[in-house]
């Protein structure tokens, strides 16, 4: 007879481990698909994170903002470029050839392997015609930059707008003053019986062969050494962009926007902090006098000097020649002298001509010891008045300009550009600073063919990441700089 013997804790047993053995190979499974998952997503951020790191050194010591050169400082400015230092960045951080005695002590418990790595968008420093190229301006100096001078500045622009100071033309003025003047020159009139021929020299003579000689010379003197720098090379941004000749991004982040008043303020605030200008000059620019480029456009500092200093006479003369005109005191003076000159040559009609005349001769001279003010490091007040008015009738008519400069009060040279930088067209002024950063930047070492649009702020990526377990994930990640 056999003895039977009970078998179910065996067969329990046996049913219990396969399924504990099946929820564990589930599990492993999982947490490798997972931990698959989690290393594709690190690996990607550390790769654009890696990337964002080989910003343009030159550009951000210089000018304060961020941007990778696709270029890598070859002549080609190419996506490609990226794209392959992204792989590259991907396959070093998932391979473990680094580690020492790998193939012994570790073994891939993932396997993952980029496979396909893609820059889908990206965003230029040029986009939106220099928008970007703004904003990133705008974002390097708003927490440096107050906005009370904003309301001094605006101030001051309304004054020059209000007061057509620009617009107002008092050389051409004076000129046709003059001209009617001067034909009363040789003319024949009757006194006490006699034919007497007037011989008229106009009392501001003086002054105008000073203005022949130039607004730099009279401004600087002849010992004054004035940069003659000049950009040359291969075509800067602004001319590319008029050709075509340019990359364009497809990126937007922030959308296009209404830039309010802060942003051209700052904007231009930015430029005055990181350009130099005359009394401030950046020795290792391309140009010394960059913020007179910014508003007169030549490719020489010369010029621009020239321009920015023409420009700023004008100015003068229109603000003083509107002071003048409305100070009873002085308009007097100048109505005494008139009258006198014109009762000598028996010329009574002229005395409102030569008034005229007088005042805005005396305007001139005013303004030139104003433009020599500045530039020496002075102050000069944007409207006068007889406490900051500097000469009298006589002195200005001695055209003896050579003086001893006060500091003075008011607004500094640096305070003109700014109402000019003001004035300027937003968009000619973008182009313009993005000229001067190139040409920059090409004068340092490695970066001869440096260029804006080659510069990336912001980038969007597609990572395909495949595993030899059978995953595979497909990652799309956008980051920028701020």
């Amino acid at each position: 007879m056999v003895k039977r013997t009970d078998a179910y804790l065996t067969v329990y047993l046996t049913l219990i481990l396969a399924i504990l053995l099946s929820l564990c190979l589930a599990l492993v499974e999982g947490a490798r698909r997972n931990a698959a998952a989690l290393e594709a997503e690190c690996i990607v951020d550390i790769g654009l994170n890696s990337v964002l790191a080989e910003y343009h050194k030159e550009l951000f010591r210089q000018y304060n903002l961020f941007a990778i050169d696709i270029s890598y400082g070859t002549a080609m400015a190419s996506f490609s470029n990226t794209e392959r230092h992204l792989q590259q960045y991907l396959e070093k951080n998932m391979s473990l050839d680094g580690v020492i005695l790998s193939n012994y002590w570790y073994r891939d418990f993932l396997c993952l392997r980029p496979e396909e790595t893609e820059l889908t968008k990206a965003s230029l420093l040029t986009d939106r015609e220099g928008g970007v190229f703004r904003r990133r301006a705008v974002e390097a100096v708003k927490d440096d930059v107050g906005l009370t001078l904003l309301k001094e500045l605006t101030e001051w622009v309304k004054t020059v707008e209000s007061n057509d100071l620009e617009d107002r033309r008092i050389e051409e003025e004076k000129q046709e003053i003059d001209r009617r003047l001067q034909e009363y020159d040789g003319l024949e009139i009757s006194a006490d019986n006699k034919i007497q021929i007037v011989d008229f020299q106009n009392p501001t003579q003086k002054l105008e062969d000073k203005r022949k000689q130039g607004i730099l010379k009279l401004a600087l003197g002849e010992k004054a050494e004035v940069s003659v720098r000049e950009i040359s090379g291969p075509p800067l941004i602004m001319e590319r962009m008029r050709k075509g000749e340019i990359n364009r991004g497809n990126m937007v982040s922030e959308g296009k926007r209404e830039e309010s008043l802060v942003d051209q303020f700052l904007f231009r605030e930015y430029l005055l902090n990181y350009m130099g200008y005359y009394g401030a000059e950046k020795e290792e620019g391309a140009l010394m006098y960059q913020v007179e480029y910014l508003i007169v456009g030549d490719h020489r500092d010369m010029e621009n000097l020239r321009g920015t200093v023409n420009r700023l006479l004008l100015l003068r003369e229109g603000a003083n020649a509107l002071y003048l005109f409305s100070d009873s005191e002085k308009c007097m003076a100048a109505e005494l002298v008139a009258a006198a000159i014109a009762s000598l040559l028996l010329l009574p009609e002229i005395t409102e001509l030569l008034k005229i005349s007088l005042l805005l001769g005396w305007a001139y001279a005013e303004s030139l010891y104003d433009v020599e003010t500045l530039l020496a490091g002075g102050k000069i007040p944007l409207i006068k008045d007889d406490a900051t008015w500097h000469y009298d009738l006589q002195g200005a008519l001695q055209a003896d300009t050579q003086e001893n400069f006060q500091e003075g009060t008011g607004l500094a040279y640096e305070d003109y550009l700014r109402i000019f930088l003001m004035l300027s067209d937003t968009d000619v002024l973008t182009g313009r600073a993005m000229n001067m950063v190139e040409a920059d930047i090409r004068q340092t070492q490695g970066n001869s063919c440096f260029r804006l649009d080659g510069c990336i702020d912001g980038l969007e990526a597609r990572f395909l990441i495949q595993s030899t377990y059978g995953y595979e994930f497909e990652i799309i990640r956008q980051k920028e700089y701020w």
